[in-house]
């Protein structure tokens, strides 16, 4: 096993790692629609507008770390993940619900999520 082999090799704890970097992501659009709801401009606009800023500022530099970790497929392929991150704020935050076709796209997204990953796990 070669030296970048030895790096790429993936546990259990990095991929909640990357789950929490991508949750870091999905709160940047919960800010962006609480700043969609105030006034254009705004006091409050601009603190929301400057938290999402923020919070992708730190989301980039937690991305590439992550992206040294894994094989970018893996990567990309958990970062769907944040579909299943925005419903779940939806529900908590905003108090929408959850409709069928919500329940269906989740569960193929998360097949998908933990196929990739298997197949991973796999191959090492």
């Amino acid at each position: 096993m070669n030296e970048l082999q030895k790096e790429k090799k993936i546990r259990l704890k990095d991929i909640f790692m990357l789950q929490g970097i991508i949750m870091v992501y999905s709160i940047s659009s919960v800010v962006a629609k609480l700043a969609s709801a105030q006034e254009f401009l705004s006091f409050r606009f601009l603190l929301f507008y400057g938290m999402e800023i923020g919070i992708l500022g730190v989301y980039a530099i937690l991305w590439q770390q992550a992206i040294k970790k894994f094989e970018l497929s893996i990567a990309y392929a958990n970062r769907a993940m944040v579909m299943l991150w925005a419903l779940v704020w939806a529900v908590l935050i905003f108090g929408e619900r959850i409709t069928v076709q919500n329940a269906i796209g989740l569960v193929l997204i998360t097949l998908g999520t933990i196929i990739v990953n298997r197949e991973e796990k796999e191959n090492e």
